[in-house]
């Protein structure tokens, strides 16, 4: 029998264009051809340390906010932090930034906040940058499929 492995998505979703972003990312996770990994996303508010502790990978989704993460992923972070930090080292995780600019400094933030956590980054971090492209659908899609293949597969 094969146990099922939960992938947690938590995203911080304040538009219309960032819920099309959300949803491509589950959509791509929850991919029929993919049967072991229950995919469970959770609104950062919603976050608990338990939430974490309990998933085997995660995809974290943010805006761009004055050149740094949302406050309410931030805020995951900040009440979560210490609880996690011995309890979800080696966590395979990746995150995607909605970015009106260049994400540079939302990308530096939770790489800091994780490398804190030693956290390991398995896929390639997605920047979606500048003027809203619908091709950011499908690379939210694929960034989902990805980890969750990978996580099913036993890769991550």
């Amino acid at each position: 029998m094969v146990d099922t492995k939960r992938l947690l998505i938590i995203s911080h979703a304040p538009s219309e264009n960032t819920k099309r972003l959300l949803e491509a990312v589950i959509s791509g996770a929850s991919n029929q051809e993919i049967s072991n990994v229950d995919v469970r996303y959770i609104a950062p508010l919603d976050t608990r340390p338990e939430d974490i502790k309990t998933a085997q990978a995660i995809i974290i989704g943010t805006t761009e906010n004055l050149g740094y993460m949302a406050g309410l992923i931030k805020d995951v972070f900040d009440r979560c932090y210490y609880e996690c930090l011995e309890t979800t080292q080696g966590m395979p995780f990746t995150f995607y930034v909605r970015a009106g600019h260049d994400g540079t400094g939302t990308r530096r933030a939770i790489e800091s906040i994780t490398t804190g956590l030693r956290w390991r980054v398995v896929q390639e971090p997605l920047i979606c940058r500048g003027e809203f492209n619908e091709e950011f659908i499908t690379q939210c899609e694929e960034l989902g499929l990805a980890m969750a293949a990978s996580l099913e597969a036993g890769i991550i």
